[in-house]
């Protein structure tokens, strides 16, 4: 299993190669939204499965507190920047290879079109500075909702249209409660365990392989115009190092 948020950086444990070699990765993570992300992420880091035992992960929010710009695409990535900076001298420092050490410490963005500006130049600058993204369009629901069923028609860009949707999935009220029938868009925003885990994992499997689909029919060059897209499944792996949940 995963471990949980926080821990030392990266530069504060010794032991030498084998105790390099055995420590958790360190991952930084900016979140456009402020509840939902995070609640995601602490559910599936507890109830997930390590793609390799022994190969775990201590993540910190670095946002949790942010406003204005520094909840846009471009300005996390720059926020982002600064933190990437400061963790690779501690990587340096701990003797960690990024080109040979798995738990070399990652910095990762996750965020939405919705409306916002500088979509294009927010993953332009993260490709250059090697700062990792995880993109939905219109929204980070879409990758929720794509736990429940394949959805592959054009939301227009209009987030509340992939929320409502996922409102109206059957269970998907009752993860509130059991006499639940309605949720708004407010309450949605809380994360429920049931909402995307499954025993035999089968629903973070449907999700990755609708999304994949859905990816693969994107034409444009502007990812402004990726109309649905979800690689969320990237950071679960690429990041997290879950093979599921």
């Amino acid at each position: 299993m995963a471990r949980p948020r926080g821990g030392d950086s990266v530069s504060r444990k010794k032991g030498g190669a084998k105790g390099r070699a055995s420590r958790a990765r360190q991952v930084y993570i900016f979140t456009e939204g402020e509840v939902t992300e995070p609640e995601y992420i602490d559910i599936i880091l507890k109830n997930g499965t390590l793609a390799k035992p022994g190969q775990s992960v201590q993540h910190h929010i670095e946002n949790p507190n942010a406003e204005g710009k520094h909840r846009k695409p471009y300005g996390m990535v720059q926020d982002a920047l600064r933190t990437l900076r400061k963790v690779e001298r501690e990587a340096k420092a701990a003797g960690l290879d990024r080109d040979k050490d798995w738990n070399y410490p990652q910095v990762w963005v996750l965020f939405d079109r919705d409306d916002h500006p500088n979509i294009r130049e927010a993953r332009q600058l993260a490709d250059k500075e090697g700062i990792r993204i995880a993109y939905s369009h219109p929204c980070f629901e879409l990758w929720r909702l794509l736990h429940y069923a394949n959805y592959t028609s054009s939301f227009g860009g209009v987030c509340g249209d992939a929320n409502s949707r996922l409102r109206s999935r059957p269970g998907f009220a009752a993860t509130y409660g059991r006499q639940v029938r309605t949720v708004t868009e407010q309450q949605s925003k809380h994360m429920r365990e049931e909402q995307v885990l499954s025993k035999d994992g089968q629903r973070y499997k449907d999700a990755k392989k609708y999304s994949k689909a859905i990816n693969n029919r994107v034409e444009s060059t502007n990812p402004e115009k990726w109309d649905p897209y979800t690689d969320v499944w990237n950071f679960v792996e690429d990041g997290l190092l879950l093979s599921g949940y």
